[in-house]
């Protein structure tokens, strides 16, 4: 497995995620998101895992005026303000391989090898 957690520091369900793989002694890189945005590559690829770019965006994200623009646009302009605009990204996103999660997603983790 390659596990990549990426939060903030601050965000109680990326301590929670961080805390699951330590407990069961999975190795994980964590990416603060505050530090190191995700690639437009990273960014496609979760968007593409979980399916739709709304599972993506933090409705109670302090941006509202962002979350309100990025529900309101057209599909094809969503990814790319969505990757402008990173801090309106729901936390964790935990990715192995091409699978990805958004949230604190302990029931699907348990099926990644």
């Amino acid at each position: 497995m390659n596990i990549q957690i990426f939060g903030t520091k601050k965000s109680f369900d990326t301590k929670k995620a961080q805390r699951w793989f330590k407990e069961r002694r999975i190795k994980f890189q964590f990416i603060d998101l505050k530090e190191k945005e995700m690639s437009k590559g990273e960014l496609r690829s979760v968007a593409q895992a979980t399916g739709d770019i709304d599972a993506l965006v933090n409705p109670k994200a302090k941006d509202e005026d962002t979350v309100a623009l990025v529900q309101h646009l057209a599909e094809s302009q969503r990814f790319d303000t969505l990757l402008e605009n990173q801090q309106i990204l729901a936390e964790p996103i935990v990715r192995n391989g091409r699978a990805a999660t958004v949230g604190y997603r302990p029931e699907v983790w348990e099926g990644w090898e």
